[in-house]
């Protein structure tokens, strides 16, 4: 600490060299030289809040608006010389330079805030997290407007009481989580009850902020806002939001794959942080905030596979910004405003009826759907720490004009006091809560069947082996089109996911397992069985892990729904299979007999450049591990150069033909010969599975076997 201490030092003392005797800019230069040296103090500044409140174990975004209200213009800016003066002309008393990247930076903020949003929790809990979160917001800027027209003396549909209303009702969902996470209740009924309610409360505070901009819009233009007025903005800005994270939703995948091919996952996550840009500029032309715009385009986003990558790719530029934006929110508090009895009086009672409206109203809602007083009064509790929705908001109050220099102050220092006060009464009052000796509910929910997949597990012989395969399996999935992420490099936790199938891997030190849904398993299976093969020069410590379960085998998913967004089996072999590849009766009575045999088919196709190439990569691929699956089936394959895409050629021998291994101790007389190319992402596995599905039927086994021709074998195969 007295490291980062003398870091600070450090920064704070090059100030001096750059500051000089007047606070004004003179040119474009100077202007942009100030603005570096601002953001190097910030940076300095905010992470050792940061630091310091983390060791406090408060939240750490109080760190980084506490050093933004010491550093700045109103705090150690009223020295001369600080680089820090309050700016002339602005009603946030820094410089446009300084709140065009605190703009930016709430976008990112809240863009990331939406590319994290569980959709599914959100809708499982909709019902009480729905009720909880109206509750919450209703009675909370009610109380909150009523407060600020008593001590300002306006009307409660003023600007300022409006400003004030709204910043009431969002509720912290990151310093929520942090607290339930500690205390080991986030799946607990009310720690989810919390997280949905806390979701939804944030939507409709920004989705509030919205109806509050255009009340005092319409008042500016034609004086008074009648309450038919009110209903048309409300239903305005609820339908733009609704059909917009609709529309997000639906195109959302689209635009994903749209933006694939335009690099690497770095520059792909860049270019959708742009779209979030782009979306927020629009909000802001239909006269909406720009941050629903960006929650919207990262709702949606969260709904593709890309969400997760968009997170950890993004983390770099989360980490630079948003410590700016809580500093640069620090930093706009008039701290002088706190130290009049008006202000800190409306400030106290401000946070005081801001944490007793979240606890009614809130907790209230939870008593319909069997909870009890002490699972109320929890969720109440874990509804009440504000925070970054709530400085966005103070921020647009503000800078937006509509409230004069005194009341923007007074504002803005009620809503960092507020800020402030909720998040630290939370912790204590919430763990408090939770440690009570009694349950929450009238009576247990009962518990919904979910049809989970098996885990996977595989062991290995060391920890240089579980990684070398780690590696490989990592490198498979990509090459299927999955993006895979590392979510906790302590406990080895990587998340692969493409579209709506979603793999979890956890690599301990000898052991790598998999948990997926029950559809996704013979996927595994095979991913698991290809990345093994490919280790010839370890194929000895490889065989017990391959002997136990890695080998391909007839895919069994007898009782399984096909998941939603998953590959359709008939239209993935319809793409591949051809019926001039398909040879109704082969010649060869050997394996490699019949391999040369289904290559030079698919050589007189067109589809195969080099026979010889394809040949050794198969045998090559043959001799590691048999590719007899069961039931008198065998699928030789390999990754080739000698091919520029998937292609298959399908073969019925006479009589039955040993491939080794066949699990009954039976020959093969149905082949499939699969090549893929080596250095272009391709569904191999895809293929290989819709393969072994399709005949895990005897019936079409059967077909196949009866088959007169080619084009009969083909429809067999193509059959639902």
């Amino acid at each position: 600490m007295i490291r980062k201490g003398l870091l600070l030092v450090f920064a704070l003392g090059a100030v001096q060299l750059f500051a000089g005797e007047a606070p004004a800019p003179v040119n474009l230069t100077h202007r942009m030289m100030t603005l570096a040296v601002q953001v190097g103090v910030i940076l300095f500044a905010a992470r050792l809040g940061n630091l310091l409140f983390t060791k406090l174990r408060l939240p750490s975004v109080l760190g980084e608006l506490c050093a933004g209200v010491l550093i700045g213009p109103y705090a150690l800016g009223q020295f001369p010389g600080w680089i820090f003066q309050a700016f002339p002309g602005s009603s946030v008393g820094v410089s446009p330079e300084l709140y065009g990247l605190c703009t930016i930076a709430s976008i990112v903020l809240l863009f990331l805030v939406g590319a994290e949003t569980d959709l599914k929790m959100f809708m499982r809990y909709s019902a009480v997290g729905s009720l909880v979160g109206i509750g919450g917001v209703l009675v909370s800027f009610v109380t909150g407007a009523s407060v600020g027209a008593y001590f300002l003396g306006l009307s409660w549909d003023s600007p300022a009481c409006i400003f004030l209303g709204v910043m009431s009702t969002a509720t912290s969902v990151s310093i929520t989580a942090r607290i339930l996470s500690e205390r080991r209740k986030l799946d607990s009924q009310e720690g989810v009850t919390i997280l949905a309610g806390a979701v939804i409360d944030d939507v409709l505070g920004i989705i509030m902020l919205a109806i509050g901009m255009g009340m005092i819009a319409a008042q500016q233009k034609g004086g008074e806002v009648a309450w038919g007025d009110i209903g048309i903005i409300a239903g305005k800005s609820f339908g733009i939001w609704l059909g917009a994270t609709a529309v997000g939703i639906l195109i959302s995948r689209w635009v994903a794959r749209a933006l694939r091919p335009c690099g690497s996952r770095g520059e792909v996550a860049v270019l959708t942080l742009g779209v979030a840009l782009l979306v927020g500029g629009a909000f802001e032309q239909a006269h909406l905030a720009m941050i629903i715009g960006a929650y919207v385009t990262g709702l949606s986003f969260s709904r593709t596979d890309m969400g997760v990558m968009i997170q950890e790719k993004l983390h770099g530029i989360y980490q630079f910004l948003v410590p700016i934006f809580f500093a640069v929110m620090g930093m706009m508090v008039d701290v002088t405003k706190l130290t009049e009895p008006t202000v800190l009086k409306m400030g106290l009672v401000y946070t005081g009826v801001a944490v007793l409206a979240k606890v009614v109203g809130c907790g209230l809602p939870t008593l319909l759907f069997g909870f009890n007083g002490v699972g109320a009064l929890r969720v109440g509790l874990g509804m009440v720490p504000r925070g970054e929705v709530a400085l966005i908001i103070a921020g647009i109050a503000g800078s937006s004009g509509l409230l004069d220099a005194e009341t923007s102050a007074e504002v803005l220092g009620v809503a960092v006091m507020m800020t402030l006060l909720t998040t630290l009464v939370a912790p204590p009052l919430l763990v408090g809560a939770f440690a009570l000796p009694w349950h929450g509910l009238r009576r247990a929910f009962r518990k919904e069947v979910v049809a989970e997949g098996q885990d996977i597990v595989y062991h290995f012989p060391n920890h240089d082996v579980t990684n070398t395969v780690m590696e490989k399996i990592l490198g498979t999935l990509s090459k299927e089109g999955f993006f895979t992420h590392q979510i906790n490099p302590a406990e080895g936790l990587y998340q692969a996911r493409r579209d709506d199938t979603i793999i979890t891997i956890v690599c301990g030190q000898e052991t790598i397992a998999f948990s997926a849904s029950a559809a996704a398993t013979p996927f595994v299976r095979i991913v698991m069985a290809e990345s093994l093969a490919e280790f010839e020069s370890v194929l000895a410590a490889l065989r017990k892990p391959i002997a136990e379960s890695a080998h391909i085998a007839i895919a069994d998913t007898t009782g399984v729904t096909r998941a939603k967004g998953a590959p359709n089996r008939p239209a993935v072999l319809a793409r591949y299979l051809r019926e001039r590849t398909i040879v109704h009766r082969l010649e060869a009575t050997d394996r490699d007999g019949i391999i040369r045999e289904l290559l030079a088919c698919l050589k007189a196709s067109g589809g195969l450049t080099d026979v010889a190439t394809a040949e050794e990569e198969v045998l090559r691929r043959e001799n590691v591990m048999s590719t007899g699956v069961g039931y008198g089936v065998a699928c030789p394959h390999a990754r080739t150069a000698a091919v520029g895409t998937l292609v298959c050629a399908v073969g019925i021998t006479r009589e039955p033909v040993d491939f080794s291994e066949d699990e009954e101790g039976r020959g093969c007389r149905i082949i499939i010969l699969t090549l893929t190319p080596d250095d272009v992402n391709s569904p191999y596995m895809t293929f290989i599975t819709a393969v072994l599905t399709a005949l895990r039927s005897a019936d079409r086994r059967e077909a196949l076997l009866a088959a007169p021709t080619a084009a009969a074998i083909r429809k067999a195969l193509l059959a639902p």
